[in-house]
C-alpha cells in the first residue's frame, strides 16, 4: 500500500494536535456522533456550491467535508478501530471488485448494464458476508432523506418488474392521489391528509424516478434555489418603491411576483 498524500497526512496532524490533551476543548469533546451533524452540514454546503456553479467555495467546502471525514479517521485511531491508510486500501479494493467491466472479465456496454453488474456483485459480497437479504427494499438505508429513499425504493421494486410502464399511468396516479387529498381535506380527518399528501408526494418522486433525469432531490433543490431568487428580487421590487414586503398586501406581493416570472421569461 502506498503512503497516502503528504497533504492528508499534514491534515491529520493538525487533527491529532487539535484532540491532544493540551488541544482545542472543542475538537476534544467532539465524539464520533456529534461530528455527523457537522458532517451532514458541511455535505448541504458542498452540494448548494456545486448547484450554484461556484468553483472557488466547491473548493472551500469539498476541504471542509474531507476534514470532517478525517476527524472521524482520527477518532478511530484513538480507539484502535482502523487507520486513514485502511480506508484507502478498503476504497480502492471496492472500486477495482465493482468495476469488474473495467479490471477482471466481466462485460458491460452501456450505463444500465454497469449498474446491473453493480448490484450482482453488492448482492455476491453480501452474501460472502452473510448477510443476504430478505427483501429486494432491504438494502435501502433508513438514513436517507425521505426523498432519496423514496426514490431508491422505487428502483429497487422496478428492478423485479414492479414499476409502471409509461409516464401517462404515473400522470393519472397524481391526478388519483390529489382527488383523494382533496377528500380528505373535506372530510376534515387531519390523519387522512397527512397519509394522502404522504402518497401524493411519493408518487410524484415515482414520476420523477422514472424520466431518468434528474433526482427528486436536485429538481426540490432547483426549486427552493428558484423560489429563493424570485422572492428575492420581489424584495427588490418593493424596497425600489420604498416599502416592506411586510407592509404589502398578499394581492400586491402576488402582482410583484407575476411581475418577476414575466420579467424571467
Amino acid at each position: 500500500m502506498e503512503n497516502y498524500p503528504p497533504e492528508a497526512e499534514s491534515l491529520m496532524r493538525v487533527l491529532r494536535r487539535l484532540r491532544a490533551p493540551d488541544g482545542c476543548p472543542w475538537d476534544r469533546k467532539q465524539t464520533r456522533n456529534s461530528l455527523t451533524r457537522h458532517l451532514e452540514s458541511e455535505c448541504g454546503e458542498l452540494i448548494d456550491a456545486i448547484d450554484r456553479n461556484d468553483p472557488p467555495h466547491i473548493c472551500e467546502e469539498l476541504g471542509d467535508v474531507l476534514m470532517n471525514l478525517l476527524f472521524q479517521v482520527v477518532i478511530a485511531e484513538e480507539n484502535g478501530e482502523f487507520t486513514l491508510e485502511d480506508v484507502w486500501r478498503e476504497i480502492i479494493e471496492k472500486m477495482i471488485r465493482r468495476h469488474a467491466h473495467v479490471f477482471g472479465s466481466e462485460k458491460a456496454e452501456n450505463a444500465d448494464e454497469v449498474v446491473k453488474l453493480w448490484e450482482k456483485i453488492k448482492a455476491s459480497e453480501k452474501q460472502s458476508r452473510g448477510e443476504e437479504s430478505k427483501s429486494v427494499l432491504d438494502g435501502v438505508k433508513h438514513s436517507l432523506s425521505a426523498l432519496t429513499r423514496a426514490e431508491k425504493l422505487q428502483k429497487k421494486a422496478a428492478e423485479v418488474n414492479f414499476d409502471w410502464s409509461d409516464v401517462s399511468g404515473i400522470v393519472s396516479k397524481i391526478k388519483e392521489e390529489i382527488a383523494e387529498v382533496e377528500t380528505a381535506l373535506a372530510s376534515g380527518d387531519e390523519a387522512d391528509v397527512d397519509s394522502e399528501l404522504g402518497d401524493l408526494m411519493f408518487a410524484v418522486v415515482n414520476l420523477i424516478r422514472f424520466r431518468e433525469r434528474a433526482s427528486a432531490e436536485e429538481l426540490l433543490r432547483g426549486a427552493n434555489h428558484k423560489f429563493e431568487r424570485r422572492f428575492k428580487m420581489v424584495e427588490e421590487l418593493a424596497s425600489a418603491v420604498g416599502c416592506k414586503v411586510e407592509e404589502l398586501s398578499s394581492d400586491q406581493l402576488n402582482g410583484l411576483w407575476e411581475q418577476v416570472k414575466q420579467t424571467e421569461r
